[in-house]
């Protein structure tokens, strides 16, 4: 971690907005500056790497893939805080003027330039208040476009201080983030690190031990804090989490692209961003169930089915079995069998490793009854050779299979679900209605709901005999030491973000020069050091069963809002799910203030959501827009709803763009994408809104989308500016707007 020393500006006192500007431009100059050096270096450096060529032995080449991959890790680091690089300065009591970034920078001669917004030396940025000013004299808001300073506004926390040191500072600038808030939407998330608010501050800086909770209502900003506490958490717990990485879980891969470029603005590329359907490899589970059915799919009660179901794939004979090899007889005994598969088990492995314990044993006690057959006494390679002669008999190993059988998840649940005598060997806890539920032919497409079970049975079954296990070595103490000395040679204001231990791994080729994401990737049974789950309310006891396997630390960030809950499977009250999960080890935070939405739109949607009993969290919206909420009654829904996204659509484009989304009932979605026009409008169901935000958000039927209150809910909260309500259906019980 870099000092957190900070550069000092000039003296003269800030008397105009315009003295200001110059002045903090000439700071920004300097800190571009900087990042253009290091940016160069690094440039120049991976050129050189490139240079050498393929050439050399293998271990050579290891190396210089190794520093090709940590310099453009670092290039992309760099480039990706290129946009408001600077967005604070704290003046302290002290006199100590403090610059806070993105990231931290140092000259060339280690003198910090610039404070990393993640330091303790930051934290009063975020955290200083008049009534408990930290230190802090004045805090000042840099707003810039490109590298060029447009704006600063000051925020006095300690007036008397203030004057004391002499200084008449002229506040000056829109507020930061009012100004933000009132920023068009692009499509992607914006990070809010220059706008951290005090009570999110707290959450993004909690300790990392256990599970924390977030709760929030619609707009409080849940996950970008939860984005920041990732970056937060791996710039503190670098060594901790760089080698095993932070896992995000997204509720949709449109949710991971709306936030993927966020991490990376804050210097971080440690994190692995996924859906649930991510960590299931090499299997599509885009189909969805039904609701009921989804449900069932998602009690607890399914693992105890699963397990039945792999269970009985370790099957008794029904009696003896004889086979003749090589004019021989042999026998396979029934309590043979069942002793061999008691070893197995024993030690715990999955089924298709154990099963290799089950056959080894069983072709030995099948080749001891040849031996004793045959007069004269053998060696080893009469005895392998007889073991050979066992295990290639056809009918050895198909009788040998069906006592221990090999299979795949797929192909398990693919049975399970298919044949109703196994459904009603496993699902035995379940009821007849709820196991008609689940059977559907054998090529029925896996569904979202499928996830969690076919995971589940992965965990149970292991690999399959035919897949190939690398063994990864460790590094050396002369390859660590070698490491270590090429990190130093950085430099303390390098911004290097690997350690030792995985610069070694990297240069010993294959497998670890890949980054966590690959590794991951790669391996369905990789553990996270920490787990961000956005949108948790949504998660089934099977999916949560799915995380915790991934982070055996139990070391987790979970947002959502329980008032948003669409999924049958999801979670109405956090003690209930969070208890028997975490037991003590979990704490709840809530947001309360709603920075996204207007006052209006807020009002609206809580009226509706308390008159449904949905259990929503105060909320206290941060600003007032005019005209927010708006309902029309129309002849066709449809048609009207479309002609007034197109006229926002075309207000917004002539005047700096922005977003507008149509929200539908699932039975209008085609209609009403064939009666819009322009590709620039989002037509989405409430449910694949979730997550995502509008200037302008137009909702049709309400009614209709309100047989699920939820997924009303969620729909009137996605706009910034405006909400439009567009119906011929009388509207649902609650919801009203009155100006």
């Amino acid at each position: 971690m870099h000092d957190d020393r900070s550069l000092t500006a000039p003296s003269s006192s800030l008397t105009a907005e315009g003295g200001g500007l110059a002045m903090e431009q000439q700071i920004v100059d300097t800190l571009y500056g900087r990042l253009d050096a290091l940016r160069d270096d690094a440039r120049a450096k991976l050129a050189d790497v490139r240079r050498s060529g393929p050439s050399g032995s293998p271990q050579n080449r290891s190396e210089r893939d190794a520093f090709a991959t940590l310099y453009e890790d670092r290039i992309a680091q760099l480039d990706a805080v290129e946009d408001r690089l600077c967005f604070g300065r704290l003046d302290l009591a002290t006199g100590e003027r403090r610059y806070v970034g993105r990231i931290g920078l140092s000259d060339a001669d280690h003198i910090p330039l610039l404070t990393d917004w993640r330091a303790p030396a930051a934290q009063a940025f975020y955290s200083a208040t008049a009534a408990n000013p930290s230190g802090v004299v004045n805090r000042r808001h840099l707003t810039t476009k490109a590298r060029t300073v447009t704006a600063v506004e000051d925020d006095v926390l300690d007036v008397d201080a203030l004057r004391e040191s002499g200084a008449d500072q002229a506040l000056a600038g829109e507020g930061a983030l009012l100004a933000a808030l009132g920023a068009r939407r692009t499509g992607r998330m914006g990070d809010i690190v220059a706008t951290i608010q005090g009570e999110q501050d707290a959450v993004i800086r909690a300790p990392m031990h256990g599970a924390l909770v977030v709760q929030g209502g619609p707009g409080t900003g849940k996950t970008a804090v939860a984005l920041h506490r990732a970056a937060y958490l791996l710039y503190h717990h670098r060594q901790q989490l760089e080698s095993k990485g932070v896992l995000l879980v997204g509720p949709s891969r449109t949710f991971l692209r709306y936030i993927d470029h966020v991490l990376p603005s804050l210097g971080e590329t440690g994190a692995v961003s996924t859906t649930l359907a991510g960590l299931v490899h090499g299997i599509d589970t885009s189909a969805v169930d039904r609701d009921d059915v989804a449900e069932l799919k998602g009690r607890a009660v399914m693992a105890e089915v699963i397990r039945a179901a792999v269970r009985e794939r370790q099957r008794l004979p029904r009696s003896d079995q004889e086979f003749t090899i090589d004019g021989r007889t042999v026998t396979i005994r029934r309590a043979d069998v069942k002793d061999a598969q008691a070893k197995a088990r024993r030690d715990g492995r999955p089924h298709n490793q154990a099963r290799a314990v089950f056959a080894k044993d069983m072709i030995a006690r099948l080749t001891a009854q040849l031996m004793e057959q045959l007069d004269h006494s053998f060696g080893d390679e009469d005895r392998i050779a007889l073991e050979r002669d066992v295990r290639d008999d056809k009918r050895v190993r198909v009788a040998l299979n069906l006592s221990w059988l090999p299979i795949t998840p797929a192909q398990l649940l693919q049975d399970l679900f298919a044949q109703p005598h196994l459904l009603d060997h496993a699902a035995r806890a379940l009821s007849p209605t709820e196991r008609a539920l689940l059977q559907r032919a054998r090529v029925a497409p896996f569904t979202d709901a499928d996830g969690p079970l076919l995971d589940e049975a992965a965990e149970l079954l292991g690999e399959m005999p035919s897949t190939a296990q690398r063994q990864r070595n460790g590094a050396t103490k002369e390859e660590l030491q070698y490491a270590k000395e090429v990190i130093e040679s950085f430099g303390a204001g390098s911004m290097i973000k690997v350690d030792a231990e995985t610069l070694a791994a990297r240069m010993q080729g294959g497998e670890s020069r890949l980054s966590v994401a690959e590794r991951a990737g790669k391996d369905r049974t990789w553990t996270y050091g920490h787990v961000v789950v956005d949108e948790a309310q949504e998660l089934s006891p099977m999916a949560w069963r799915m995380l915790l396997r991934r982070c055996p630390t139990r070391s987790f960030t979970i947002v959502g809002d329980v008032a948003q809950t669409t999924a049958s499977a999801g979670t109405r009250w956090w003690p209930e799910t969070m208890d028997p999960l975490f037991n003590d080890s979990w704490a709840l935070r809530e947001l309360t203030i709603s920075y996204r939405i207007p006052a209006q739109v807020a009002r609206v949607a809580q009226e509706f959501a308390r008159s449904s009993a949905l259990p929503v969290s105060d909320l206290r919206a941060a600003r007032e827009v005019d005209d927010a909420v708006r309902f029309t009654k129309a002849a066709d829904a449809v048609v009207d709803a479309a002609r007034i996204a197109q006229n926002h659509q075309d207000r917004l484009a002539s005047s700096g763009g922005g977003l507008v989304g149509i929200v539908v009932p699932d039975d209008l979605r085609a209609r009403v994408r064939g009666a819009v026009a322009d590709a620039e409008i989002t037509v989405l169901t409430a449910r694949e809104s979730k997550g995502l935000e509008f200037d302008v958000t137009v909702v049709v039927e309400p009614a209709s989308i309100a047989s699920r209150p939820g997924d009303l809910y969620v729909a009137l909260t996605r706009s910034t500016q405006r909400l439009e309500v567009v119906h011929c259906a009388a509207l649902p019980h609650g919801l009203r707007y009155e100006p």
